[in-house]
């Protein structure tokens, strides 16, 4: 039940990824030597300035996890948009080529709840 006057945040996660393009041999040498803290999978966040994981050494291809908090689902797609400039300008301004970015966007409070989510509500 939502109170009238009473607003419910939603979090909103996007995942970006892209692949790299047209490295110089410096700047891959660089992303190998900064790899091992981006390529923990197990430590992945969604934070607001976005969480980098690759791993250059096996495969060409970046993810960006982003998460913010709305007050209206009409304010989804601009998050959506605000996540893929931030990946885009990360990469621009460290000099990195980049293609094909993509973002998946997921609300949240559309996720349904488990079986253990729905024994902490109740």
């Amino acid at each position: 039940m939502i109170l009238a006057g009473v607003t419910s945040k939603r979090t909103v996660r996007v995942t970006v990824r892209g692949s790299f393009d047209n490295l110089s041999a410096d700047q891959k040498a660089a992303l190998l030597a900064a790899g091992p803290e981006h390529a923990d999978i197990l430590a992945v966040t969604y934070t607001e300035d976005g969480h980098l994981t690759y791993d250059l050494a096996a495969r060409p291809f970046f993810t960006f996890r982003f998460a913010e908090e709305v007050d209206d689902e009409k304010e989804i797609p601009k998050v959506t948009a605000r996540a893929e400039a931030k990946a885009a300008d990360w990469m621009t301004a460290r000099g990195y080529g980049f293609k094909r970015i993509t973002s998946q966007t997921v609300d949240l409070s559309e996720v349904p709840l488990g079986p253990r989510g729905r024994r902490l509500q109740g």
